[in-house]
């Protein structure tokens, strides 16, 4: 007989270690005080982001900015953060062990900033130094390839990459901005189209020695778009695939709802939008459905709004619909409610709802004798007029748990939203040094229940170049966030918004009062 002990302890430290991302409890208990004494909050030990290929435009620019906050409790040992280019199997990529005749690519050239290796090349791209101190590359998009990148150790809890790109001219011009996300194996997108002016690409990344199979599928406000292809594809190992979504089926729709799902491995997944009005940005995915709902930060001189709202599961689904202004929640005029069916794409355009005050938008239950049904849903925000117009997206975002951080603010330009739905909540906001020096400088702030504060966040004292700003949550109820870089240029406001989840930089890894035994007979 074969015995092999495991120590449940063990196994919940190597899982997390591992992950990065996941979150462990301690199973249900009806006694909450014991059931958070059996757990042990623990800095994840690897964490794994991947950023999409920028852009293919000949007139963009993308600035990346890679942090780790600096965290009381996680060991100062030994780690490493960085980027490596994924490859792209459309493109004609030559020999990775041919010679090049020793010319410079321009995608692989040392960045004058620091000496980090541009996208492209064969060097880490943005390696960290130390937590606490964010670096910064520019590189020329056209070209870029969409990045894998890994950190453990003492660089793991909190990292994030931020990228930002701006194209100077065309129809996709404009700003577009994302957060570099973890792998996952689901992703909803309300508020895609495949609309003829508009142009959607998903972009699916996978960070994994092994092929990932992945189904897209897309519902309009009819239900399932029918699809006129395969939806089925298959991205290669440590590779991205760029898929048009006009290109999945013949139904035009100009508000839908993607859900990108793995049925092996996993992946990355990001929607770029680029509509031939409004300019273009990353479309991220929504929360996990919930049955309330959080938009946090509306700008306070948007000039129309587009709520996207979809019911993935077999009931439909009854809202309220309140807007969350400086001072208070208000219901918007004509848009008390919302009915969404199952399995049916609704938007409603909610034109310049925030009147001059900046605000967030709470999806709640209308009520009544059944449950409640959970939901995913996205905004799409407009600002400026006729030919001046530049879009964003807003998802719903969930709640800070304990810190969240958004990468490359500027000195001017970055808003930084909160909106509390429930109770009153205090937060600290810290911002790091800069790039290129500085020191950081922290904040506290009450945001009170039902309402949204939208700020100017600290700067590093004589800090330079781009910085990092963190939020933590103090004490109180839920607090959801975002972050807007407004970057004008030849009078079209520029502008993008960066939600703000938790970062999951901490998991909760149970106790155990004795160990697990499988016992396995010859």
């Amino acid at each position: 007989m074969n015995r092999t002990t495991l120590s449940l302890i063990g196994a919940a430290t190597a899982l997390a270690a591992v992950t990065g991302v996941a979150a462990l409890t301690g199973g249900s208990s009806d006694d909450p005080d014991s059931a958070a004494k059996a757990a042990t909050r623990l800095p994840v030990q690897r964490s794994t982001l991947l950023c999409p290929t920028p852009s293919s435009s000949e007139v963009s620019s993308t600035t990346y900015t890679a942090y780790t906050p600096k965290r009381d409790g996680v060991d100062a040992k030994d780690g490493t953060a960085e980027l490596l280019p994924a490859q792209n199997p459309a493109d004609d990529v030559a020999d990775p062990g041919g010679d090049d005749g020793g010319k410079d690519d321009k995608n692989g050239k040392d960045d004058k900033k620091g000496g980090q290796a541009s996208p492209g090349g064969d060097k880490p791209v943005l390696p960290l130094k130390e937590p606490g101190k964010p670096v910064t590359t520019d590189v020329d998009s056209e070209g870029a390839p969409a990045l894998i990148g890994t950190a453990d150790g003492r660089f793991a809890p909190g990292w994030t990459v931020q990228q930002t790109t701006t194209i100077d001219a065309g129809s996709g011009r404009g700003i577009l901005g994302t957060a570099c996300t973890a792998p996952d194996t689901d992703f909803w997108f309300p508020g895609v189209s495949t609309d003829r002016n508009r142009q959607d690409f998903v972009h699916l990344t996978n960070p994994d020695d092994a092929a990932a199979e992945v189904d897209l599928k897309l519902y309009g406000p009819s239900g399932r778009l029918k699809p006129s292809t395969d939806e089925s594809i298959t991205v290669p190992p440590r590779s991205t695939v760029p898929v048009l979504l006009s290109t999945l089926t013949d139904q035009r729709a100009a508000s839908a709802s993607l859900r990108v799902t793995a049925r092996t491995g996993r992946l990355g997944a990001a929607v770029q939008a680029v509509d031939q009005k409004a300019g273009s940005d990353w479309l991220p995915a929504s929360a996990v459905p919930s049955t309330s709902v959080a938009i946090p930060g509306i700008p306070k001189d948007a000039t129309s709004a587009r709520l996207v709202v979809f019911a993935p599961g077999a009931d439909d689904a009854d809202l309220k619909v309140r807007l969350a202004g400086p001072n208070n929640s208000i219901t918007p005029a004509g848009h008390e409610s919302l009915h969404v069916k199952s399995g049916m794409t609704t938007a409603i355009d909610l034109g310049d709802v925030t009147k001059g005050e900046p605000g967030s938008l709470l999806l709640t239950p209308e009520g009544g004798d059944g449950p409640a049904t959970p939901v995913v849903a996205g905004l799409q925000v407009t600002r400026g007029k006729g030919s001046d117009q530049e879009t964003a997206f807003i998802p719903a975002t969930g709640a800070i748990e304990r810190s969240a951080t958004a990468a490359d603010n500027r000195t001017k330009g970055s808003t930084l939203s909160l909106v509390a739905p429930g109770a009153t909540a205090k937060v600290r906001i810290t911002a790091s040094a800069g790039a290129g020096g500085g020191s950081p400088v922290s904040k506290t702030y009450e945001v009170k229940g039902g309402t949204t504060q939208a700020l100017e966040p600290p700067r590093p004292a004589s800090g330079k170049g781009p910085y990092a700003v963190t939020v933590e949550r103090l004490s109180g109820g839920p607090v959801h966030a975002s972050r807007m870089l407004a970057l004008p240029q030849g009078g079209v406001p520029m502008f993008t918004i960066q939600s703000l989840p938790d970062d999951r930089g901490m998991v909760a890894v149970p106790e155990a009062g004795q160990d697990l035994s499988l016992l396995n007979d010859d």
